[in-house]
């Protein structure tokens, strides 16, 4: 929903209120595994602001780029020409990820599970899909090597599902966080379910649990995510108007 407001600043939209909320969570010396599209955008947003001196890290083996506006691919000129260098895929996932090197990991998926499972593989059944998409990529060892996760991805009943159609990625041993469209959720650190602990502003809690597949958690006290301030506005859709 959108903030109204006589401020046309005020006035936003579902993915950039989940962009904003995404840039908010990069630390600023952190060393960040980011995927393409929404986390990007969010990378991109929270070197401007709040965070000049994280590190992002690319699949494609940029180490330290600082894109200008968010890349289309991991293969994007945009990461190698801005890149503090350059490595092999195997130095990315044997010395950085497998190393305990990676701070904090930012995703995307096509769905996720009430704990923090991941598909981005194929939707509908494996051998005859309605959907192929891309794959793992370097997701699972992402999961597996980063000491926190991102999740950002848009909420609905066939994207936050009771049962995966495939098992792409396990779940983060560590901390993890999703950010939607709707809210905010995170796992508890006891049983990995995720937990409604933020709306975003003009959502109830009963619309996350109506695009919620299963019996979504919700915490005692729900926060209210703060909406996007007129500078991560416009900063935003700078970025878009130059991509």
């Amino acid at each position: 929903m959108n903030s109204k407001s006589s401020d046309p600043m005020s006035d936003y939209t579902p993915d950039e209120m989940m962009t904003v909320a995404a840039a908010r969570k990069f630390r600023d010396n952190a060393t960040c595994f980011v995927g393409v599209g929404l986390p990007s955008a969010a990378a991109c947003l929270a070197r401007l602001l709040h965070a000049p001196d994280i590190i992002l890290v690319y699949e494609s083996g940029a180490i330290g780029p600082k894109p200008t506006v968010p890349p289309l691919s991991i293969a994007d000129n945009e990461l190698a020409d801005t890149a503090d260098f350059i490595v092999s895929v195997p130095e990315i996932f044997s010395y950085w990820l497998q190393g305990g090197r990676i701070d904090m990991g930012f995703l995307g998926a096509a769905q996720i599970d009430r704990c923090g499972n991941l598909n981005s593989t194929v939707i509908g059944d494996y051998r005859s899909p309605k959907v192929r998409m891309p794959g793992a990529g370097g997701a699972p060892q992402i999961t597996a090597g980063a000491r926190e996760i991102v999740v950002v991805l848009r909420q609905t009943p066939r994207s936050f599902v009771a049962q995966l159609d495939f098992l792409t990625t396990a779940r983060c041993g560590g901390r993890t966080t999703v950010i939607s469209d709707l809210g905010i959720l995170e796992a508890d650190p006891a049983t990995s379910e995720l937990i409604l602990t933020s709306c975003h502003p003009g959502v109830t809690a009963d619309r996350v649990r109506g695009a919620t597949a299963w019996p979504l958690k919700v915490a005692d006290a729900v926060q209210e995510t703060p909406a996007p301030t007129p500078l991560e506005l416009s900063a935003l859709r700078d970025l878009q108007i130059a991509a």
